[in-house]
């Protein structure tokens, strides 16, 4: 009798352990450090994962001396608790893939963490707003981490924090800034850096671009940037998606319409090539430039060929209609 019972208990693990679950759809489970072996079972029952808690802590125990590790993981195919094991001791967890463009704000890359699923925007952006120490060796002066949550594709999981997440995109522009040589006046050449990625999307033009920026600041002329306007507004949350000319009214250190010099910091994230760009830019005595409405610009050294050049891109606009 004890003999039949023992084996119908055998085949009953056996069959527990080894039969396969197929979830209902892609499930994903958060399994947070310090969970007991208890509650994982409770939260793989609950996903659909597996079909007995009991059967799942008796299979660890039986396989006591692997430790199960935190994370966040996927399931989407038919697995059995001896598999789902596996991968939990293997912390097989599953990354979120974040895609930073270049010329991304802070708000921006909060709002791709949102929808990444690592946490609320509101989140991210008090912590890009108030986390300065992050970069306060190299821009003691930056009053956020605006400019330096370097733009690429990122891997992170839930279980990493907007802190966590932050000091990965900081430690990202840091290496990036050794490499091409950007020690000194960090702040100066990210803040000039992050205009010229916004003014334009050509790469052969970021240096001739710095260079019309630069020459502005030596001559003491306003920088008139529209994209420093656009940030000022983003900043105080009256931005509605087109620059009007009221706008440049805008009372803003931003605002490089009204303020002479730089603006107080950076207003996007600039790429490598853009900080290159930057950090040496081309020698031209240009003073002004306007888009040729093919994607590129006019450069031009006086008043006089910039207004020739105006009316050549509004030429170029009415023949497109």
């Amino acid at each position: 009798m004890l003999l039949a019972a023992a084996c119908a208990c055998a085949g009953w693990i056996a069959w527990a352990v080894t039969s396969p679950v197929t979830p209902v759809g892609e499930q994903f489970v958060l399994l947070r450090p310090g969970f007991s072996t208890r509650r994982i079972a409770a939260e793989l029952k609950a996903a659909g994962v597996i079909r007995n808690e009991d059967a799942f802590r008796l299979w660890h125990y039986l396989n006591r001396g692997k430790s199960l590790k935190a994370g966040e993981y996927r399931f989407a195919e038919s697995a059995s608790i001896a598999d789902v094991h596996k991968r939990l001791v293997r912390g097989d967890i599953h990354t979120r893939t974040v895609v930073i463009p270049e010329g991304y704000t802070m708000f921006d890359v909060a709002q791709a963490m949102e929808l990444a699923g690592l946490g609320s925007k509101d989140e991210f952006l008090k912590v890009a707003k108030s986390d300065t120490g992050l970069i306060s060796d190299l821009a003691p002066e930056a009053q956020s981490l605006e400019g330096y949550l370097f733009p690429d594709t990122y891997e992170f999981t839930r279980l990493q924090t907007p802190h966590d997440i932050a000091a990965a995109m900081v430690k990202h522009f840091r290496q990036v800034a050794t490499a091409i040589g950007l020690t000194s006046d960090v702040q100066r050449v990210v803040t000039m850096a992050s205009i010229v990625e916004k003014e334009t999307g050509a790469p052969e033009e970021r240096a001739k671009v710095a260079s019309v920026y630069y020459n502005r600041l030596a001559r003491r002329m306003a920088l008139d940037a529209d994209p420093s306007v656009i940030y000022a507004e983003l900043l105080a949350g009256s931005y509605q998606g087109a620059l009007h000319h009221e706008d440049l009214q805008t009372t803003s250190p931003y605002n490089t319409y009204r303020n002479a010099g730089m603006p107080p910091g950076p207003i996007a994230s600039p790429g490598k090539s853009t900080l290159e760009a930057a950090l040496h830019p081309a020698q031209t005595d240009y003073l002004y430039f306007v888009s040729d409405a093919n994607g590129h610009h006019r450069f031009a050294h006086t008043l006089e060929e910039h207004n020739q050049n105006i009316n050549a891109y509004r030429r170029a606009l009415r023949a497109q209609r």
